[in-house]
C-alpha cells in the first residue's frame, strides 16, 4: 500500500503535485471536485473536503496524502483529518507562513493542531506569498496601470511549481516526520517591482499606482466576502513595507537545486497577462 492521495489536485499547487508524481512513476489518485480537469492517465475521483462522505472512498489503500484545505477557515476539518488517519500513515499539509501569527491562531494553526493530536506522521510546508497571486493583477497589467495599496510590501514569492517539488520530495522520502518546512522564493522584491518584472516578461511598460487601503479593501471585501480575510491581507501587506518577507535557503536545501525566481514565474506566465 504505497498510493499517494492529492487534494485540491487540479489547483495552482496540486496539478503540479499530480504531475510530478505520475511523471515519476508513482502510484497516484487526484481527488477534485471536476475530476475531469485532471491530466489524463491519472486515477482521478470525484470529491469535495467540504463533503467528507466523499473523502472515505478516495482514501483506500492509500498510504500518504497531500492535503490542501479549500476556504478561509477550518469548517469541518476535525471529520477530515479523523477519517485520513482512520486509513492513512502520514500527511503533508500545505499550510503558511502568516506573520504576526506565532501562536497559530489562523485557521492553518487549527488544522496544524488537528493533524498533530492524530495518529498521523505530518510534515507541514508553510510556504511564504504566492507568486500565482499577481495573476489578481492580470487585467490591470492588460491596461499598463496596477492600482493597489502598499506598493513598498516587499516578499520574497514562490513558485508553485516548488511548492510541488518540495511537496514530492517529502512525500517520496525519509527524514521529514515532525518537520514544518518555510519555503519562499530565492529573493525579496517589492510589490511595484514584481509589477515592473511582469510588464517585462510580457513586453510593455506596466506602471504601479498607490491605492489608498480603504479603497483596496472595500474592491477586497466584494470579491473575497470574508472582512476577516481581508483585513489580515491587508494587515499583512502593510507589515512587509517595514518588514520585509525575507527569502528562505529551505527550497534549495531540500531540492539541490535554487528555487525559482520570480523572473521565471513570470515568462513562464506571459502569456496570462497578455
Amino acid at each position: 500500500m504505497n498510493k499517494i492521495l492529492v487534494t485540491g489536485a487540479t489547483g495552482n499547487v496540486g496539478r503540479h503535485v499530480v504531475s510530478q508524481l505520475a511523471a515519476a512513476g508513482l502510484d497516484v489518485r487526484a481527488f477534485a471536485r471536476r475530476p475531469e480537469r485532471v491530466q489524463a492517465g491519472v486515477e482521478a475521483v470525484r470529491g469535495d473536503l467540504d463533503v467528507p462522505e466523499t473523502l472515505e472512498p478516495a482514501l483506500k489503500d492509500v498510504e500518504s496524502v497531500f492535503l490542501l484545505w479549500p476556504g478561509f477557515s477550518t469548517g469541518n476539518a476535525a471529520e477530515v483529518v479523523s477519517a485520513i488517519a482512520g486509513q492513512a500513515r502520514r500527511v503533508v499539509y500545505l499550510s503558511a507562513y502568516v506573520p504576526g501569527d506565532e501562536h497559530g491562531a489562523s485557521h492553518y494553526g487549527d488544522i496544524e493542531r488537528l493533524i498533530r493530536r492524530s495518529r498521523l506522521g505530518w510534515t507541514f510546508l508553510r510556504p511564504g506569498g504566492f507568486a500565482a497571486n499577481t495573476l489578481g493583477w492580470a487585467d490591470q497589467v492588460r491596461q499598463g496601470v496596477v492600482r493597489w495599496p502598499y506598493g513598498e510590501a516587499s516578499r520574497a514569492l514562490i513558485h508553485e511549481r516548488d511548492i510541488a517539488a518540495v511537496a514530492v520530495h517529502v512525500l517520496t522520502s525519509a527524514g521529514h516526520n515532525g518537520a514544518a518546512y518555510s519555503l519562499t522564493g530565492p529573493g525579496e522584491l517589492t510589490q511595484a517591482e514584481q509589477v515592473r518584472v511582469i510588464g517585462e516578461a510580457v513586453g510593455r511598460e506596466v506602471r504601479w499606482e498607490e491605492q489608498p487601503p480603504e479603497e483596496a479593501r472595500e474592491r477586497l471585501l466584494a470579491a473575497w466576502g470574508d472582512e476577516t480575510f481581508v483585513r489580515s491581507a491587508l494587515t499583512t501587506w502593510e507589515s512587509f513595507v517595514t518588514t520585509p518577507e525575507r527569502a528562505t535557503d529551505t527550497v534549495e536545501r531540500l531540492l539541490g537545486r535554487p528555487a525559482l525566481s520570480f523572473r521565471q514565474w513570470a515568462e513562464e506566465h506571459a502569456a496570462d497577462f497578455r
